[in-house]
């Protein structure tokens, strides 16, 4: 351990004491300040890993900037310049990030001497604001309970804070530098402003940004308050445009077009309606706006004044240079963080319109009914306390003004909360823009492979759902569309003398293929035993796909056995012989635990017999296998329009606008399949049958 500073001390004293003869009582009252200068020597030791505690507090701030940078750029890429909050927002790890990053205010008893610290100390206070303002959007994408816990959690946090601040302000934590306060209760002759000091600026933007932080808070419970009464007024409207969309697409095959139209829809209600579009639009986000650009425009005046106090490093604190870091990083998260706010105030005054809404708006005391009614459930008794709420009646705005007659169509669709307030044309033009966008980037991931193969090998209709098992006990057996083409491939691939070329271009149409396979498979009717079976075969593709196993079994040790002075018939038959011994070999052996091994040895062998079976299809096996995988992947994606349709409805209000991009995106993908494949006939079954391969079977057995 090393205590200079006592060390000198008790050194200077023994040469006083022996050189100078001090008496005793001097000598005893020296060695009193013994235990003073030993504590500040144990001060000092302990507050060493205070630098890297300040580099902690940098690195956590970085992190927050990250988050809301990452914001920004998915505001930018997806068109929204509302900003909506997909990374940065109220949770447990943002909290406990953010607790870190505001070490600086909450510190009650470190010392802050230099203007470089003060400024630090100011500047995490003005930080806290613009976060605040940031992930204000962020609470509507929470259900009643996240809300509740997030917001207690962000409420004890700020409270804790700004109390913390302010017994700083009373006990001159948060003052001004070190020297003047000597000067001030020392040398009480001087007067500070004769020296250049300004004695109360540092206080007075502490109280500011407490005062601020304060409003930001308020203004987060309202906006909760707020969300819970909107987001059952879109739920209601929501229904309702739902219903109208459905009985409109009810009736006729959806072609391409018309799917466009029901995607179109539900992009606009999912948009309209979003949770965060709505409280965008609100009033406590253009005040959060407001608040943020202030405290920037407050903070930089502070980085301003604090220049010439960097340059000489004036900072003394525990932390040492580290303050100027966290006060550098923290600077710039406040001027990137002000981007996010302000456009949301410019973005929220171009959301409403007409100059009669703007008038109506302009009544100064009006409030509008869901800011205020949770309150009136929750005294009325008529809601359980914390968040549940009678619902209410719903009701479609039209936009006005001259439009054509698609305007006026998809404007049914748009979901407000009050009567008085319209959508403005360039909202919904904004919303059909990128519904746009988003075809169009599905339209250049268009699956060219999986194309190519349908045109070319289902020239017989979907005969290969047909013929790829012909067991006498097929209709009693369950299947899944993946297994079966997971099962082809896996023979086709493995059989000798075929070109590496046409192999590869199989393996990519497959995979391009399965894509889709495994949406149409996500059908809310389907069994037990049918996503048992789904799972498996997603299990065995990614075996075969990227390791080239079949159950664990080489494809190249199988090909490998294969007698090479047979002809090119014997040959490919050799293989299939193989693959239905390995097949009998893991059905005798059992699955144990797991089903996967049984259900894929179970595929394999139908299979195998099969074409053991059929001595045509041996002449070509590649070409067959081929031809009865396309008519297999065509017969399962004449579901697509069906599946997309399906993918816009959700009733999880947060994820609507999720949902459709996803639905938009395979919609801009796989519009060149619909077409081919709405011009084959289909089987006149009953629709709900469509979706399962043991339905087209049983029709192809008895029609």
């Amino acid at each position: 351990m090393e205590y200079n500073s006592t060390k000198d001390y008790l050194e200077l004293v023994d040469t006083l004491t022996g050189e100078y003869n001090i008496p005793d009582n001097i000598v005893s009252q020296l060695m009193g300040y013994v235990m003073s200068i030993y504590r500040s020597d144990l001060e000092n030791r302990y507050s060493k890993p205070m630098l890297w505690i300040g580099m902690y507090i940098a690195l956590a701030s970085l992190c927050c900037i990250l988050l809301m940078v990452a914001d920004l750029l998915h505001g930018l890429r997806s068109r929204k310049l509302w900003f909506p909050c997909k990374y940065f927002s109220v949770n447990a790890f943002s909290l406990s990030v953010i607790s870190v990053a505001m070490k600086l205010p909450v510190d009650l008893s470190g010392s802050m001497p230099g203007d470089v610290d003060q400024a630090a100390k100011l500047g995490s206070m003005a930080f806290m604001c613009t976060m605040m303002a940031n992930f204000l959007p962020c609470l509507a994408t929470m259900d009643s309970n996240e809300l509740l816990t997030n917001i207690t959690a962000l409420g004890i946090l700020v409270v804790t804070l700004v109390v913390n601040v302010c017994i700083q302000i009373n006990t001159g934590v948060v003052s001004y530098k070190e020297n003047a306060q000597f000067l001030k209760d020392i040398t009480h002759e001087y007067d500070l402003g004769l020296l250049g000091i300004n004695k109360n600026r540092n206080t007075i933007i502490a109280i500011i940004y407490v005062i601020m932080l304060l409003v930001l808070l308020i203004i987060h419970v309202c906006s909760s308050l707020a969300i819970l009464k909107t987001k059952q007024i879109i739920q209601q409207k929501y229904q309702k445009a739902h219903e109208t969309a459905s009985n409109q697409d009810s009736t006729g095959k959806l072609t391409v077009d018309k799917l466009r139209r029901h995607v179109s829809n539900y992009w606009i209600m999912a948009g309209s309606g979003s949770p965060q579009f709505i409280i965008v639009c609100s009033a406590t986000t253009t005040a959060a706006g407001v608040i943020c650009a202030l405290t920037t425009i407050l903070h930089t005046l502070t980085m301003s004044w604090t220049i010439s106090a960097m340059l000489s490093n004036d900072y003394d604190s525990a932390y040492k240079w580290s303050t100027l870091v966290i006060l550098i990083v923290q600077f710039i998260g406040v001027v990137l963080g002000t981007v996010a706010p302000l456009s949301r105030c410019f973005a929220s005054l171009s959301f409403k319109v007409s100059i009669k809404s703007i008038s109506n708006h302009m009544k100064v005391f009006k409030v509008e009914g869901y800011w205020t009614e949770k309150l009136h459930d929750w005294k009325d008794g008529s809601t359980r306390f914390p968040f549940r709420s009678h619902k209410l009646k719903a009701v479609f705005i039209s936009s006005s003004g001259k439009k054509n007659a698609q305007s006026l169509e998809e404007s049914r669709y748009v979901l407000q909360l009050e009567d008085e307030t319209e959508l403005a044309d360039r909202t919904l033009e904004g919303l059909s823009k990128y519904l746009d966008l988003l075809i169009e980037r599905g339209e250049k991931q268009h699956p060219e492979n999986l194309m190519n193969l349908i045109e070319k090998y289902c020239t017989m209709g979907f005969q290969g759902v047909k013929k790829f098992d012909n067991n006498d006990h097929h209709v009693h057996y369950q299947d899944s569309w993946s297994m079966p083409l997971v099962t082809l491939t896996t023979i086709a691939v493995t059989l000798p003398n075929i070109e590496k070329v046409e192999v590869k271009r199989l393996l990519k149409s497959v995979r391009e293929g399965l894509k889709y396979v495994k949406f149409v498979e996500k059908n809310p009717n389907a069994t037990d035993d049918y996503v048992s079976i789904q799972k498996a075969a997603e299990t065995l593709w990614e075996e075969v796909d990227v390791c080239h196993k079949w159950l664990g079994i080489k494809l190249k040790d199988i090909n490998s056995r294969v007698n090479a002075a047979d002809c090119e018939e014997d040959a490919t038959m050799q293989i299939v012989q193989l693959f239905l011994k390995e097949a009998e070999k893991k059905i005798n052996e059992g699955g144990g635990n797991s089903k996967l091994p049984s259900i894929c040895a179970n595929s394999m062998s139908r299979i195998t017999k099969t074409i053991i079976a059929d001595k045509e299809s041996q002449k070509k096996l590649f070409d067959e296998l081929s031809s009865w995988i396309a008519g297999i992947m065509a017969a399962c994606l004449t579901n697509l329009p069906q599946a997309i349709a399906m993918k816009c409805h959700t009733s999880v209000i947060e994820k609507r606008v999720a949902f459709v991009q996803v639905a938009a995106q395979l919609l801009g993908e796989t519009k060149q399949i619909i077409n081919t494949l709405n011009d084959r006939d289909v089987p006149s079954m009953n629709p709900e049958d469509l979706p399962f391969i043991n339905k087209w079977r049983a029709y192809f057995s008895d029609p």
